[in-house]
């Protein structure tokens, strides 16, 4: 899903909201895939606890309530989806949201039935960390080598390199193919339909 504009909008939002220096919407979209406490290291520093709990209300308030900014589906996502199922491959998510934030996008999308299993930012340690994925990889009796991971961000090909898993980089979310590069992925690919070839 597209969810870069609500992202920021909603941090900046809650910046604003608690007293601090609004970030840019290019700092902003830096920390997207880490989970809600390194994110508010990097963009709010100088922060005490009391203020990052500030932060955390209103960031989740202003995401799930207030803000409206669209989060469609990038397109192909669900014919992606379904036809890597169809091929019994087994899907799963590594996510820098809660697991009450995915739930709430799984119900709201109806995709949730593709995947076989997924973790988030309260389960696991936070990207680039690979805890993650050998999480998943574990419970699915997988070997990170003969997994792919397909991500947006520098954070989760790095994820992926840590432990020699093969990752695509995708151009449409974050990070470009200047940036994705760098972690030396098997393939970088602008639009989700032409992840195929390369599972």
């Amino acid at each position: 899903m597209d969810s870069v504009g609500r992202i920021v909008s909603s941090m900046q939002a809650a910046a604003g909201l608690t007293g601090l220096v609004v970030p840019s919407s290019y700092a902003v979209k830096q920390i997207i895939g880490l989970s809600l406490d390194p994110a508010f290291a990097v963009l709010f520093p100088d922060t005490n606890q009391a203020q990052r709990s500030q932060l955390f209300e209103h960031y989740r308030d202003h995401y799930t309530i207030y803000d409206t900014t669209p989060t469609p589906l990038f397109n192909g996502a669900e014919q992606v989806l379904k036809t890597l199922a169809e091929q019994n491959i087994l899907l799963a998510v590594a996510t820098g949201k809660a697991r009450k934030g995915l739930d709430r996008m799984f119900a709201q999308t109806g995709l949730g039935h593709y995947f076989a299993t997924s973790r988030c930012a309260d389960e696991a340690q936070s990207k680039p960390h690979p805890d993650m994925l050998l999480q998943i990889s574990q419970q699915l009796g997988i070997k990170p080598a003969n997994a792919i991971m397909v991500g947006d961000t520098s954070h989760d090909m790095k994820m992926a390199q840590t432990i020699d898993m093969s990752r695509v980089g995708v151009t449409h979310g974050v990070h470009g193919a200047e940036v994705l590069s760098q972690f030396q992925p098997k393939a970088i690919i602008d639009n989700l339909p032409a992840l195929l070839p390369h599972v």
